[in-house]
């Protein structure tokens, strides 16, 4: 079984439910869902560039997916986790719009945020003592080859190469496009996501994602509030 720290948000919530729309599979419930019906792309092209992030679900990576360290257990990572939380305060990014990052689209923030790269940055570090090791298969499936020399430190010290100064928040949508297609799926994602996309965003949980077994899905094991619960709205 693998871990991952995200963000996405609850499952009634208007992005979750048109992104998991989009990708084919609501995380929470693991159910698969039919595409939207959109100009440009027919529901075939569409679950072909969703086919990578579909397993993921949809979600923001703060801590990369990693087995636990020996010695440590589920239940340690819980209570960890929750006691984090209770230490946070709620906060939004402005807005989120569609990017391309090389050759695929995410949501990312409009503009760069301290407090949410702050956060990444400090669950990177202080639930690292949970993660096993990575082997070299680990390793070699990275693409070492590929990345610079800041990202191989990142990978061999924290298991994933972007992190810290080379973190990007984002929220993956689709999977590598060809040049020759990414006008095209880049103007389909505008105009699917432009109604929900015009709110703030706010950042107000971490969510526990679980891999059950190698190459199956990943799903929303649990939500953590941020907050003290004597702290949080109720209605």
């Amino acid at each position: 079984m693998r871990y991952a720290l995200y963000f996405t948000p609850p499952v009634g919530d208007r992005l979750t439910r048109l992104a998991s729309s989009w990708l084919g599979r609501n995380a929470f419930s693991g159910k698969t869902l039919e595409p939207p019906v959109v100009t440009g792309l027919n529901a075939a092209e569409i679950a072909f560039h969703t086919a990578a992030p579909r397993r993921y679900g949809f979600h923001g990576t703060l801590k990369a997916p990693f087995s636990l360290r020996e010695g440590t257990s589920e239940a340690e990572l819980l209570r960890a986790l929750m006691l984090f939380c209770s230490g946070l305060e709620p906060f939004e990014i402005p807005r989120l719009e569609v990017s391309r990052l090389g050759s695929f689209f995410a949501l990312t923030p409009c503009e760069p945020h301290a407090a949410l790269d702050n956060l990444a940055g400090r669950i990177v570090s202080e639930f690292d003592h949970f993660r096993a090791p990575l082997s070299e298969t680990d390793i070699a499936r990275r693409n070492p080859d590929k990345l610079t020399s800041a990202q191989i430190v990142n990978l061999h010290r924290w298991g994933y190469p972007h992190v810290f100064d080379d973190f990007r928040f984002h929220m993956t949508l689709t999977g590598r496009v060809g040049a020759e297609e990414g006008a095209r799926v880049e103007t389909v994602l505008r105009d699917l996501f432009a109604p929900v996309l015009a709110q703030p965003v706010t950042i107000n949980n971490i969510a526990l994602f679980v891999e059950s077994e190698k190459g199956a899905p990943f799903s929303v094991h649990s939500l953590h509030p941020l907050g003290r619960v004597e702290n949080r709205k109720t209605g």
